[in-house]
């Protein structure tokens, strides 16, 4: 399964309203706790690839509700999943295509111990609010992010790798009705973006 997204950063809350008045209909909105790791056999940040297990809770109120940054995801939250992702490496220059496995699992810390068993070292953590909307065959995200703003994604997967240009054009074109700007897209993972800042707060 190859999954292609574009990502920009934005107001949330103005693209909302533009998802309201184009018709799109919201699907979810979720909070987010990813708990990305090291491999013991390779540079995960050289080969371009991520591993992670992810923790998330319903947001019935949407993104506005709630505070992403109370609750360290220790200790057990009702309605909680859980899910393992690895994502390959980039496969196109014009967006943020990639392989992408993923699957639940129902415990997260025999999650996380398998891992560290293997040899696998927790390396960040990312803390996010999602709010899902379907428009024009696409999921669009509404992201806001601990430590990094505001973003919009959206994403499609597709079986097919002779298809992502075709998708990555058609998305491209959806984000111009929405009033957003491809070229302006984020080709960096949020995790590479938190490590970037925290990097770069230490140098200062």
């Amino acid at each position: 399964m190859f999954e292609v997204e574009i990502k920009v950063r934005a107001d949330v809350d103005a693209v909302r309203d533009r998802l309201r008045d184009a018709g799109a209909e919201r699907v979810d909105a979720r909070r987010q706790r990813d708990e990305y790791y090291d491999a013991p056999h390779r540079d995960f940040a050289e080969t371009d690839e991520a591993l992670r297990v992810r923790r998330e809770t319903p947001l019935p109120d949407g993104i506005g509700s709630g505070d992403a940054t109370t609750d360290s995801g220790d200790s057990p939250v009702p309605s909680e999943t859980t899910k393992i992702t690895y994502k390959g490496p980039l496969l196109d220059e014009g967006s943020k295509t990639r392989a992408e496995h993923e699957t639940e699992v129902s415990d997260a810390e025999a999650a996380a111990g398998v891992l560290s068993g293997l040899g696998f070292e927790p390396a960040a953590t990312v803390v996010k609010r999602r709010e899902f909307w379907a428009f024009d065959g696409f999921t669009v995200t509404l992201d806001v992010v601990d430590g990094l703003g505001e973003f919009v994604e959206i994403e499609r997967s597709i079986a097919d790798e002779s298809a992502i240009e075709a998708v990555r054009n058609d998305a491209l074109a959806a984000l111009d009705r929405l009033g957003l700007d491809g070229d302006e897209q984020v080709r960096t993972s949020y995790l590479g973006l938190l490590l970037a800042d925290e990097a770069s707060n230490g140098a200062n």
